[in-house]
C-alpha cells in the first residue's frame, strides 16, 4: 500500500508544480496590460471587487468554518467586512499610477511602477479575509496575483477569488489578473514563490513557510508568530483593562497572530484583576489542571495543536480531560516563568493565556520582553495604563513594532481600533527578520522612480583650468553647495613604494585569511581541496542561521541536499565560514 500513496503524493506535487508555473506565466502576460491602466481604471476595478466581497462576508464566513473547523462565524464575517470596507476605504483614495507625489522645494518628481506578479500565500485561520485583502492590495498597485491557498482552506478561499475575479473583469480587468491554486502542496507552492515571473511574495503563515518565502531569492514579505503579551499597569481602569484582553483573546477564538498570547500584571491590582477576569468568564486552572492542557495542547516542537486551534474554551477542556463551568470563555494558566519549561507560554492560537504577576512596570517590562522572544519578537504587544510616562517607555524599550495602547491587541494592531494602516498582514521588521515593520498596504508593492532636477551645480575642474572667467562663474554657482564644506587637510607626500618580499608577505597573509594556503605539490596559495561528504550523511533539507553557527562552533561541516532551503543570512555566513558540502545525487 505504501507505493501507491507516495506516487500518489508524486503525483499531486507534480500536477501543483506544473499548476504554479502556468498560473505563474498567465498572471505575467495579465500584468503587462494591467501596468498600462489608468488611475481611473484601477479604482473601477477595486470599487467592483469590493463591492462583490461585502454582501458574501457572511457566506465566506460560514464556508471557512466549516472546511477549516477555525473560529466563529460572526467574528469572521467582521474579518470579512474589515477586508472589504476598512482597507478598501483605506487605500481608495491612494494614487498608484503615474506621478503620485511633486516636491517643489527639491524638485524632485516620484512616479509609481508596479512590482508585476505577486505570490499571495494564504493561511487557514484567516483564509477568507486574506484573500479579501491581499487581492484588493494587489490590484491597486497594478499588480495582477497568484494565490496560494492553505491545502485545509482551499474551497473557501477559492470561491474568494471567484468572486472578486467575476466582479473584477466586469469592471475592465485583464483575464490572468487574479489567479488562484486549486490543486495546493509544499512543492507547487515553493515552486510558485521561486518561479522567474514572480516578482514580490506576500507570506502569510507559519514559520518554515515564512523562511522558504525569504529563502525564495526575490522580495517578500513575510509574517512570524505574534505571542503577543498584553500588560496591565496600576493605574489601569482595571474592569476595561480586563475587558479588553478577554475580547481580544476570544475574537474568533484567538487565531490572530496578534492576539493576546499572555497577561502580565501589577501585583497591586492582581488580585482585583483575577475577580475582574473570573466575571468576564475566565477559568484559573491549577497546576495538575495546567499539566493536562499543555499535554495536548503543546506538540513537542513547541507549537500548537492544529486540533485545539480556534476552538472554544470549553470544547478544549473537554478534549484535556479537565472540567471547566460551562460558561467558560478563557483558560487561564498562571505561570513563573517563560520558555520550554513552560509550554504554555509559546502562542496558542486559541482561547488559552498564560498569567503572570510583577512588581512594577520594569518587572514587568522585562516579562513582557521575555515573552516576545519566546516567540514574537517584532509583532504585537499591548499595555494598560493611565500613565504616559511609563507607556512611552514600553515604545522605547519594547521589541514590538506595534504597541498597542488601552485597546485589544487583536483589533489594534490591525487599525480597526487605531490609527494604524488597515492592514491583515503586519510586518516584524529587524527583530522578527521581516523586511518591513509596517501593516502591508498597496505601497508595499509598488516601487517609486524619482525623477530630480539639478538644485546644487557645481563647477567644472576642467573649465576652470582653460577659462578664468568661466572658472570663476563656476565656483560662484557652486559655492551654495560648497559653503558649509570644511576645508581638506593637507594631502600626505606619497610613500615611495615597498620591497618585494614585504609586498608578497602581505599577499600570502591576505590569501590565507580567506582560507588559502600553500599546497604540497601546487604553487604557492593554492587552495586545499575541500572534504567531500560521506554517502552515509543524511543531507539537510532546511539550514537556518543557527545551524551554521552550531556548526561552526563546532568545527564541523553542513551536509546539504540540492534542493535545499538556506536562509539568506545562513547562506552568507555559512560561505564565509565554508561550512557547506553539497550532497552527491543519489537518483
Amino acid at each position: 500500500m505504501v507505493e501507491p500513496l507516495a506516487s500518489t503524493q508524486t503525483d499531486r506535487d507534480l500536477a501543483s508544480i506544473a499548476e504554479a508555473r502556468a498560473l505563474a506565466r498567465r498572471a505575467k502576460q495579465a500584468w503587462r496590460e494591467l501596468a498600462e491602466f489608468s488611475q481611473e481604471k484601477i479604482d473601477a476595478i477595486v470599487d467592483a471587487m469590493a463591492a462583490a466581497a461585502t454582501p458574501q462576508a457572511e457566506a465566506f464566513a460560514r464556508l471557512a468554518v466549516e472546511e477549516t473547523g477555525y473560529g466563529v462565524v460572526v467574528d469572521k464575517i467582521q474579518k470579512n467586512l474589515f477586508a472589504s470596507q476598512k482597507v478598501y476605504e483605506f487605500i481608495k483614495p491612494m494614487k498608484t499610477v503615474g506621478v503620485v507625489a511633486r516636491h517643489e522645494e527639491t524638485r524632485v518628481i516620484e512616479i509609481a511602477e508596479p512590482f508585476g506578479v505577486v505570490a499571495a500565500i494564504v493561511p487557514s485561520t484567516n483564509p477568507t479575509s486574506t484573500a479579501i485583502y491581499k487581492i484588493l492590495i494587489s490590484i491597486k498597485a497594478r499588480c495582477s496575483i497568484v494565490l496560494s491557498p492553505h491545502p485545509s482552506a482551499v474551497t473557501c478561499i477559492t470561491r474568494v477569488a471567484e468572486v472578486m475575479n467575476e466582479a473584477a473583469l466586469r469592471a475592465g480587468a485583464p483575464q490572468g489578473a487574479i489567479n488562484w491554486m486549486t490543486t495546493v502542496t509544499l512543492e507547487g507552492t515553493q515552486e510558485l514563490m521561486k518561479h522567474r515571473d514572480v516578482a514580490v511574495i506576500l507570506a502569510t503563515g507559519g514559520m518554515g513557510l515564512v523562511r522558504a518565502a525569504y529563502s525564495a531569492g526575490k522580495p517578500a514579505y513575510g509574517v512570524g508568530p505574534g505571542n503577543a503579551p498584553a500588560y496591565i499597569e496600576r493605574t489601569a481602569n482595571v474592569k476595561k483593562a480586563v475587558r479588553d484582553v478577554v475580547t481580544g483573546k476570544t475574537f474568533d477564538n484567538g487565531v490572530l497572530c496578534s492576539s493576546e498570547n499572555s497577561v502580565v500584571i501589577d501585583e497591586a491590582i492582581a488580585e482585583d484583576a483575577k475577580r475582574e477576569f473570573v466575571a468576564q468568564g475566565a477559568y484559573f486552572m491549577n497546576k495538575a489542571e495546567m499539566d493536562a492542557v499543555a499535554r495536548v495542547l503543546v506538540t513537542p516542537q513547541r507549537l500548537p495543536n492544529p486540533a485545539l486551534v480556534g476552538k472554544a474554551a470549553t470544547i478544549i477542556a473537554d478534549k484535556c480531560g479537565i472540567t471547566v463551568p460551562a460558561e467558560t470563555r478563557v483558560l487561564i494558566a498562571p505561570l513563573d516563568g517563560v520558555g520550554r519549561d513552560y509550554p504554555l507560554s509559546i502562542e496558542k492560537l486559541c482561547p488559552v493565556l498564560s498569567f503572570y504577576v510583577v512588581k512594577d512596570w520594569r518587572e514587568g517590562c522585562e516579562r513582557c520582553k521575555q515573552i516576545l522572544e519566546y516567540g514574537g519578537m517584532g509583532h504585537t504587544m499591548s499595555i494598560h495604563s493611565q500613565n504616559d510616562q511609563i507607556i512611552l517607555e514600553f515604545g522605547l524599550k519594547k521589541p514590538a513594532f506595534r504597541i498597542i495602547v488601552n485597546s485589544p491587541t487583536t483589533f489594534g494592531s490591525i487599525g480597526l481600533t487605531t490609527g494604524l494602516d488597515p492592514a491583515m498582514t503586519l510586518g516584524c521588521g529587524g527583530y522578527g527578520r521581516n523586511i518591513t515593520s509596517d501593516n502591508i498596504s498597496p505601497r508595499h508593492l509598488l516601487n517609486i522612480k524619482r525623477v530630480a532636477y539639478e538644485i546644487h551645480p557645481v563647477a567644472n575642474r576642467f573649465e576652470q583650468a582653460a577659462s578664468p572667467s568661466r572658472a570663476g562663474a563656476g565656483a560662484e554657482l557652486a559655492r551654495p553647495f560648497r559653503a558649509n564644506l570644511p576645508s581638506a587637510p593637507a594631502r600626505p607626500p606619497a610613500p615611495g613604494g615597498i620591497s618585494a618580499d614585504v609586498l608578497a608577505r602581505r599577499v600570502d597573509d591576505f590569501l590565507g585569511s580567506r582560507g588559502y594556503r600553500a599546497g604540497d605539490s601546487g604553487a604557492k596559495g593554492a587552495a586545499p581541496q575541500d572534504p567531500q561528504p560521506s554517502k552515509d550523511q543524511t543531507p539537510l533539507d532546511f539550514v537556518c542561521e543557527d545551524d551554521v553557527r552550531r556548526a561552526i562552533k563546532a568545527g564541523q561541516k553542513l551536509v546539504v541536499s540540492e534542493r535545499a532551503i538556506v536562509t539568506p543570512a545562513a547562506r552568507d555566513l555559512g560561505e564565509q565560514h565554508r561550512v557547506f558540502m553539497v550532497a552527491p545525487w543519489r537518483g
